[in-house]
């Protein structure tokens, strides 16, 4: 086969990563890539917005399969467009993306439906807004700008004054562009979060291994959210009784309740849970592969991954078995200094070396190029996904961060703590 992915980061470093593990795989071409990528896969300068270039490009190449695992290209219905030109394409359908696109649709599914979340209130004017965070005077509280915002339009207000310096942020100056069209007010939920990823083909689902993201920038869950500094792969905090209370409760009733909207989702479902006192509650819905989950749940899969894309595709996801190896994975990011406010790019990246040819350290490219002169240097703020397999939990944390001590360029920057969790499980 000849695949496409669509997408440049570390998530798709990981993708691309296990589909040319595929036995049926000849042939993998990225647009638009990054260095890392490039070293497995021919790219090439497409952005993932520019479908009908994509679509030209899946056509010349003759390509039998589209891989699509970003939010922004879903949400705005690359899957529709490639299936309206007669290409095969791994992913969600625009209609079925919603709920990722509008955490209103998402708040009111769940409402509908009766599966656990926070309580919200939603608001299209600010004033409204503030007034009745006035009235309610309740805090913290979540503010959750209601479109995409590359994961970082949710602000945790601790008072008064910080709620209505969100509201402006989010509804009045725009931050985050017109995904303040609309703003979620939410309750403040407390406990351990896991991310519980799923294969779905509109009507059954598998789970995949959990997961646990560390959102925060700074060690002790300090400072502020960030696309993911780190992850682990089980969460020993993701039981089966948390799995079973989660399947009756919130897995099995997402996938209906898509269904039942007339909404069928095919694709990749991404749970935030939040183990509460009152249970497992969800925090939020992705339509795709988590970034950076990825990077430390594919390492782990033993089906092959092309098999469990068309059972998906197929509506025969019931007929395969997704295996997980019985191991553990920690992955550190490592990003540039200054993440996630304002930063420099091009710095030379030293140490890549270490990597090749190996099995059970990987270094996943988020935000790298190619230079003038060929080499990789820094172009994001997210950098580099070191990750490590190990035994345990403990020992792919002691991996990892041993791994990391071979990757070098200037202002380099990472937490110390990832899977700090574990130690009191």
């Amino acid at each position: 086969m000849k695949v496409l992915l669509v997408g440049g980061g570390g998530r798709e470093h990981a993708i691309a990563t296990a589909i040319v593990k595929s036995k049926r795989v000849d042939r993998l071409y990225c647009a638009p890539g990054n260095a890392g990528i490039a070293q497995i896969a021919e790219c090439a300068p497409i952005g993932v917005m520019e479908f009908d270039r994509l679509i030209a490009f899946a056509k010349q190449k003759q390509v039998d399969l589209t891989v699509c695992s970003q939010d922004d290209p879903l949400c705005a219905g690359i899957v529709d467009a490639f299936e309206a030109a007669g290409l095969k394409i791994f992913g969600t359908r625009k209609n079925a993306a919603i709920i990722e696109g509008s955490k209103a649709f998402s708040k009111a599914l769940m409402k509908k439906y009766h599966i656990p979340t926070a309580a919200y209130e939603v608001f299209t004017d600010a004033e409204e807004a503030k007034a009745w965070l006035k009235a309610n005077n309740r805090f913290p509280i979540v503010l959750k700008a209601d479109g995409l915002a590359l994961g970082k339009g949710v602000l945790i207000c601790n008072t008064l004054e910080e709620a209505q310096e969100g509201v402006r942020t989010i509804m009045l100056d725009r931050k985050f562009g017109t995904a303040g069209n609309e703003l979620v007010i939410e309750e403040f939920m407390t406990g351990r979060e896991v991310s519980a990823l799923a294969f779905v083909d509109g009507t059954h689902y598998q789970l995949m291994t959990s997961s646990q993201d560390h959102k925060r920038i700074g060690d002790g869950d300090t400072g502020l959210n960030t696309g993911g500094m780190g992850t682990f792969s089980p969460s020993p905090f993701f039981t089966d009784e948390i799995r079973r209370i989660c399947d009756e409760k919130i897995f099995r009733p997402t996938v209906d309740a898509m269904k039942s909207e007339g909404r069928e989702f095919r694709g990749v479902l991404y749970f935030g849970l939040m183990l509460t006192e009152d249970g497992p509650k969800v925090v939020e819905y992705n339509t795709r592969f988590g970034d950076p989950e990825t990077q430390v749940i594919l390492p782990r899969m033993k089906t092959d991954i092309i098999d469990v894309f068309e059972a998906c595709m197929n509506g025969t996801l019931d007929r395969i078995r997704i295996e997980f190896a019985d191991n553990a994975a920690v992955c550190v990011v490592l990003a540039s200094g200054g993440y996630p406010v304002s930063y420099e790019k091009g710095k030379v990246i030293h140490g890549l070396e270490h990597f090749r040819d190996r099995d059970d350290i990987f270094c996943f490219h988020a935000g790298t190029k190619f230079d003038d002169r060929g080499r990789i240097v820094t172009s994001g703020g997210r950098v580099l996904g070191v990750t490590a397999l190990g035994s345990d939990l403990k020992d792919a944390r002691n991996r990892a961060y041993e791994a990391v001590k071979y990757i070098d360029f200037e202002k380099m920057y990472l937490r110390h703590d990832i899977g700090h969790a574990i130690d009191e499980a």
